[in-house]
């Protein structure tokens, strides 16, 4: 994959979110609709190629939105960044069930780290900004790793596409 052809995504985690996990809460509605547009906007323009950091909330909103892409242009590819060996381990059972769903899907993945370190989440992050050329963003504003990745993304000089989270 080259960098040009390459997407990938930040975005809120489910407790960041204020409809938590209620995919059925109107705003979570209109966010899903806006990643799927963003989503095939940057196909339109040249993407192929997209990577997930496979989260709860928004990623999976994300590694979705291009599942479902893939079923209409099988040139589509989805990579999971994955932190480290198990991710998920310490998720509620419904969370993992829809990331091994997700993770299934994947065309790959790549693990970064096998521990959790307090660094893992940035060094996928990183990752995921130094592969792309492309960030899709849902952010609200508020500080954390969504944030930290998006400054990230400005200084290395990506594309970005800011979705606003609805409070």
């Amino acid at each position: 994959m080259e960098r040009n052809d390459t997407c990938c995504f930040t975005g809120h985690r489910e407790g960041k979110l204020p409809w938590r996990s209620d995919e059925t809460d109107a705003r979570c509605v209109r966010l899903k609709q806006c990643i799927a547009d963003a989503v095939e906007a940057v196909y339109r323009g040249g993407i192929r190629h997209y990577i997930c950091g496979m989260a709860t909330g928004c990623d999976t909103y994300f590694a979705e939105a291009v599942l479902a892409l893939r079923d209409a242009h099988p040139d589509v590819t989805l990579e999971a960044a994955i932190p480290c060996e198990g991710q998920s381990a310490r998720w509620t059972a419904a969370q993992r069930r829809t990331y091994d769903r997700l993770l299934e899907q994947c065309d790959y993945y790549t693990i970064i780290q096998r521990d959790y370190t307090p660094e893992c989440m940035l060094r996928r992050n990183r990752y995921m900004i130094d592969a792309s050329s492309v960030l899709i963003a849902a952010y609200n504003g508020s500080p954390g790793g969504t944030r930290s990745t998006l400054l990230y993304a400005m200084r290395q000089g990506l594309q970005i596409l800011q979705l606003p989270v609805e409070a």
